[in-house]
C-alpha cells in the first residue's frame, strides 16, 4: 500500500468514526430533549398530587401545629 492509499483509507476511517459519533449525538439528544419532558411532565402530576393531599388535607385533618399538646406534656 502506498503512502497516499494509506492516507486515503485513515481519512476514510475518521470520516466513518465522525458520522458514527454525530449520529450518536443526535440520539442523545433526542433522548435528553425526550428525559427533560417527560421530568416537567411528572413534576407537574406531583405538583397536582400535593395539591389535592392539601386540599383533601384540609378537609379531613386539622393543622398538626394548631393542635394542642398531648396531655402528657
Amino acid at each position: 500500500m502506498s503512502g497516499g492509499e494509506l492516507l486515503e483509507q485513515r481519512l476514510v476511517e475518521l470520516e466513518t468514526r465522525l458520522a458514527f459519533q454525530e449520529h450518536a449525538m443526535g440520539e442523545i439528544s433526542d433522548a435528553l430533549a425526550e428525559t427533560r419532558l417527560e421530568s416537567a411532565r411528572l413534576a407537574e402530576l406531583l405538583r397536582r398530587a400535593l395539591e389535592d393531599l392539601k386540599l383533601a388535607r384540609g378537609d379531613l385533618m386539622a393543622d398538626p401545629a394548631s393542635e394542642p399538646p398531648p396531655p402528657h406534656y
